[in-house]
């Protein structure tokens, strides 16, 4: 299994979406996002969370990460190595809950019963994935892309909150500061999400060409040693 990482209005669905259009025997698994956006009630936890996060973000991070572990668990029990799931229980902890703590979102007691569940989970129950596909789009490109696709509950996302959420993946995926040791080994392949590989097919094809010999590569129990690969 591999994991496809990336800011939010990235790309990462419109890269998958392409990619389950070819021919292409690589399986994709979307985040599933409707989970925590619409539920019983009516309403949209995600949707108070941007509105209030110091009010909401315990009760979304704990929650997106039970359903991340839940999807981990059942793709793991696939036999196939060559599929693509989007976001993982990883960047959840070292991006979006790790900055809702640093910014004030979380009390101390929050982030420590959090860290507790989630040290417990991977640990026990989640196995590695292969490798990370980062698709590392500048946050200016991503607040515009967010912008004009009006996606219900992201009304209120701001760049200012972009640009944490990109320096967390860059401390998450680039420079693997502060993870736990398994996961220094695991390669990541950065692709450029800035480029309009959702309407150029020579820039998909090439996108496509890196993700196959990246997997190919690297698809192994012994993980490579390289940190980050860029083709």
């Amino acid at each position: 299994m591999y994991i496809l990482e990336g800011n939010i209005g990235a790309g990462k669905s419109t890269l998958l979406k392409r990619i389950k259009e070819t021919d292409s025997d690589v399986s994709v698994i979307f985040e599933p996002v409707n989970t925590w956006h619409k539920q019983r009630t009516g309403q949209s936890l995600l949707g108070s969370f941007y509105r209030d996060i110091p009010r909401w973000a315990f009760s979304l991070e704990t929650y997106a990460m039970a359903c991340r572990v839940k999807e981990h668990l059942r793709e793991q029990k696939e036999l196939d190595p060559y599929r693509i799931m989007e976001r993982s229980i990883y960047s959840g902890h070292y991006c979006f809950a790790h900055n809702s703590y640093q910014s004030g979102g979380m009390s101390d007691i929050e982030w420590s019963i959090y860290k507790q569940w989630f040290t417990f989970l991977v640990h026990g129950q989640c196995r590695l994935p292969f490798g990370f596909i980062y698709l590392k789009t500048d946050s200016e490109v991503c607040f515009e892309r967010v912008k004009r696709r009006a996606r219900s509950g992201e009304q209120n996302i701001t760049l200012k909150y972009l640009k944490q959420i990109d320096k967390m993946h860059d401390h998450f995926l680039l420079n693997k500061e502060d993870v736990i040791p398994e996961l220094e080994m695991i390669p990541v392949l950065i692709l450029d999400g800035n480029k309009p590989f959702d309407k150029c097919d020579n820039i998909f094809n090439e996108y496509c060409d890196q993700i196959e010999e990246f997997m190919h590569k690297t698809h192994t129990p012994v993980m490579a040693k390289e940190h980050q690969i860029t083709l």
